[in-house]
């Protein structure tokens, strides 16, 4: 059998249900911060920390802005970061395929 690598940025478990979760979306699509929060049931400082180290990837654009006096955070899947998903996924179904 091959080596076969998933994505180290992507595997964590964390990172894995974000990018899952905004993978559903549709290209050019965001997703308001507290709505991921919620969707995810992650805690605001454990979700930023993975989103960052997602957006340092370039997988994740995470737009901040003010909505009249509030702040608001957007979030979607980079061109590159679907592309790492859709990669992932197929390696995994590799790796799967291979273990029967």
């Amino acid at each position: 059998m091959s080596e076969i690598e998933l994505d180290p940025v992507i595997h964590a478990q964390a990172r894995l249900r974000v990018v899952a979760t905004l993978a559903t979306l549709d290209e050019g699509d965001r997703l308001a911060f507290p709505k991921l929060q919620k969707l995810l049931e992650m805690t605001a400082g454990n979700l930023s920390t993975h989103l960052r180290k997602l957006e340092e990837a370039d997988y994740v654009l995470i737009d901040k802005r003010f909505e009249g006096r509030s702040p608001a955070t957007y979030l979607e899947l980079t061109k590159k970061g679907r592309r790492a998903f859709e990669s992932y996924t197929e390696t995994l179904e590799a790796l799967l395929r291979g273990a029967q």
